[in-house]
């Protein structure tokens, strides 16, 4: 079916209203934003520990020296900044003037406003637009007003939206451009479900869009465009949603599909792995240290969490009610109580190797390997802040640098991983974000063979709805 794909106004320029998504840690950079830019979209590179490089363009990874947390904190920070800068600069270079580059930042990231603010004070001109998720950014505003850029929210919910506008956003108008609408069930890596919402029971994007627009009309936003991310593969699919008042001005964000481009980072293997996605290859699970729900590719990283979480069980401290069967376990060989089957289940977890019971905050057991331990507890003590508060290691960016909670042995280091998976490591060793729709790459005739696009010929593809 043909598509009357408009231009459209984005951070102050006409557009293709088609928005590369933003990827965390190193997976959209600035050649490839850049490149989109070029296409005439608008380019998203990630300000999420962005890589550093060196004068002949190589890229210098991420190595702390500090011995505490603190240190390794501030390290963090001083070399996101700069590799932030660094792909700002590349962005715009290889961008030539074309499309918009935007900067995307998860808002719960450890130090997000003194990276927005050190990437923005160094690549002054270059950055038309910010992009920020993963929590409530109610700063983000005044921020964007500061640097003179436009600002665009992550939103899962039109109330999420109205409690941003009524807390912060309406007193900066001006600098809203538009208001990415990310579909907790179909969209990649972080989704902002909440707790009212069943992660088991999809909602469709069009009611959930079209109240946020009316939440929007009722603030005089008639003209900010929506940004539908999350499941959009063929724009043939979307003609409803065009010239459509119910939704007003829409551009679309692709966060998969410029995954799989020639200028896209990530390691042939991981290309590859995309290829051969099946339906339901991406589970959106409860795992991240972050709290939020995530989806990624279910392979042997994920396969081992759910495994991890197979094992809990609860414990008391002291005889009570069904649990009565005394367990022992740790260096202090602290004595707890287990129901009689739970007793049951540890002594053949300890059997078949999980010989390690790792205690949770919540008064459960969960058992590992003593590999598995082992990792766990380096993984923990290595924490470097990345998260303005995690579960995995308990760290968080206040006064007595916790959360106050034990540290959470179902979860994992989202930083290591992250890092290991965008420089090259097994793609089924490591988290593999994606969205729901990665499998479509093995159906559509765009890819027959295996072709891999450059990004401009994905954008001239996406133009004709296919």
């Amino acid at each position: 079916m043909p598509i009357n794909l408009q231009p459209l106004t984005i951070s102050g320029k006409e557009v293709l209203p088609l928005i590369e998504g933003g990827k965390g840690i190193a997976v959209s950079t600035g050649q490839c934003s850049g490149a989109w830019a070029a296409a005439g979209g608008v380019g998203t590179f990630s300000a999420v520990n962005a890589d550093r490089v060196d004068e002949h363009g190589n890229i210098v990874r991420t190595v702390f020296h500090g011995r505490t947390r603190k240190e390794r904190f501030e390290e963090l920070i001083t070399q996101a900044i700069a590799g932030g800068i660094a792909q700002a600069r590349i962005a715009h270079e290889i961008a030539g003037g074309e499309g918009r580059i935007h900067m995307n930042v998860l808002w719960e990231m450890g130090g997000a406003e003194r990276v927005l603010e050190g990437v923005m004070q160094g690549a002054k001109g270059l950055i038309h637009g910010i992009t920020c998720g993963a929590g409530m950014p109610f700063r983000l505003a005044p921020l964007a007003a500061k640097y003179q850029v436009y600002y665009y929210p992550i939103v899962s919910s039109a109330r999420a939206f109205r409690a941003l506008w009524l807390r912060s956003y309406r007193k900066v108008p001006e600098w809203l451009g538009g208001v990415v609408y990310e579909d907790p069930w179909l969209a990649g890596g972080h989704n902002g479900l909440s707790n009212s919402e069943n992660p088991d029971a999809p909602e469709p994007p069009y009611p959930r869009v079209a109240m946020l627009r009316k939440t929007m009309n009722e603030f005089g936003l008639d003209r900010v465009p929506i940004i539908m991310a999350g499941g959009v593969w063929w724009l043939s699919e979307w003609t409803d949603w065009l010239d459509n008042p119910e939704i007003g001005p829409i551009a679309f964000q692709f966060g998969t599909r410029p995954l799989l481009t020639r200028e896209s980072p990530i390691s042939d293997a991981w290309k590859q792995r995309l290829l051969r996605l099946k339906k339901g290859d991406v589970r959106l699970n409860p795992f991240s240290p972050t709290g939020f729900y995530s989806s990624a590719v279910y392979n042997d990283f994920l396969h081992e969490l759910y495994t991890r979480a197979d094992t809990e069980m609860a414990f008391v401290d002291h005889p009570a009610g069904d649990h009565t069967e005394p367990f022992s376990f740790g260096v202090r060989n602290k004595t707890v109580y287990l129901t009689r089957h739970d007793k049951k289940r540890a002594l053949a977890y300890i059997a078949e190797g999980r010989a390690k019971a790792l205690p949770t905050p919540d008064s459960t057991l969960i058992f590992v390997s003593e590999e598995k331990a082992r990792e766990i507890r380096q993984d923990q003590l290595d924490c470097m802040g990345c998260l303005s508060q995690c579960k995995f290691s308990n760290w968080a960016t206040n006064e007595r640098g916790t959360t106050g909670r034990k540290a959470d042995p179902r979860s994992f280091c989202i930083q290591k991983t992250l890092q290991e998976i965008a420089h090259g490591a097994d793609p089924d060793k490591h988290l593999m974000f994606a969205g729901h729709a990665a499998y479509r790459f093995a159906q559509d005739p765009f890819y027959a063979g295996g072709f891999i696009p450059t990004v401009k010929q994905l954008v001239q593809r996406i133009t004709t709805g296919y």
